[in-house]
């Protein structure tokens, strides 16, 4: 006999005052229940009902008993309350991995509402402009930009797509003119992000198709708030996110150039473990993220 399930016979028999009504009730025989309390009488060695033809009650060691078994019971059903309740709600730590520009002036902000709203989560915040692996790094999710490669083992969510602009201050309009064309970037200092696959090229638009420009790089940074500091301190030109510069546009510290050949919007996506994606914490997360990127955003553009 399993001994737990004997002392919940054992509990619903005193409190239904009945053999054959908890027989009803849990669908066993008379005989089964009365093979229960047989059983934890024969482990307790002492009787824990005194029964008769026409009724039953408790000894005193068996009220005692009855009174033990109700608190086990109880607590070994809040302790599967609570288990049920880790199943449901978002709780141990993330690691989540994404660019630098996008982590600092998009992902900070809702990842900190996330953990406001879900304070049993902790976060290990991973900024790089690097390729990342998520198994190397240990990464739960990712925010991946450009095309997709090699996710055989991975879920992909897409995210809206995020554009750069190309920009100068205005005392650099002022000293060196304003490009009318994407031609005359050759002619002017930009700013480039150091990146293996930049080189001294931009990829712009025109009539929506892509255009490969030579450009003149004055000084190359791999970070996208040193670029924007250059920016406005009059160094050159610089095509970087638009939530990186956002601010800055807004009070006309920095100019849209060219406007009609801006940068092609690059995809995004997060990137969960196929086989971990269902844990309370990784969904609830990447669905607060969904969520909160709807709307079209910007991210960097090498």
């Amino acid at each position: 006999m399993n001994k737990l399930e004997s002392m919940a016979v054992f509990v619903r028999v005193v409190e239904r005052g009945s053999f054959s009504a908890v027989a009803e009730e849990l669908r066993l025989s008379g005989t089964m229940v009365g093979l229960h309390i047989k059983a934890l009488e024969e482990h307790l060695g002492v009787r824990l009902l005194n029964r008769t033809t026409r009724r039953q009650s408790l000894t005193d060691f068996g009220l005692e008993y009855y009174q033990s078994c109700q608190r086990i019971l109880a607590d070994i059903k809040d302790s599967e309350s609570l288990a049920l309740a880790l199943h449901k709600n978002p709780r141990g730590k993330l690691r989540v991995g994404c660019p630098v520009s996008f982590g600092v002036h998009a992902l900070s902000p809702v990842t900190a509402q996330f953990l406001t709203t879900w304070p049993d989560v902790t976060m290990d915040l991973v900024l790089s402009d690097k390729s990342m692996d998520m198994a190397e790094e240990g990464l739960d999710v990712m925010i991946k930009v450009g095309e997709l490669e090699h996710v055989n083992t991975l879920v992909a969510r897409p995210l809206a797509a995020y554009r750069s602009i190309v920009c100068a201050s205005p005392a650099y309009i002022e000293r060196a003119g304003k490009p009318m064309t994407p031609e005359e970037l050759s002619q002017h200092r930009c700013l480039g992000f150091a990146h293996p696959v930049a080189g001294s090229e931009w990829t712009l638009q025109r009539e929506g198709k892509p255009i490969k420009l030579p450009v003149n790089i004055a000084m190359a940074i791999n970070n996208g708030e040193a670029l924007r500091s250059a920016a406005l301190n009059g160094l050159g030109i610089i095509m970087q996110p638009e939530v990186l510069l956002a601010d800055d546009l807004q009070q006309g510290k920095l100019i849209v150039l060219m406007s009609e050949f801006q940068p092609l919007a690059k995809p995004v996506h997060i990137l969960t473990f196929a086989d971990r994606q269902q844990l309370p914490k990784i969904r609830f997360y990447v669905d607060f993220l969904l969520q909160h990127f709807r709307r079209s955003l910007c991210l960097s553009n090498p």
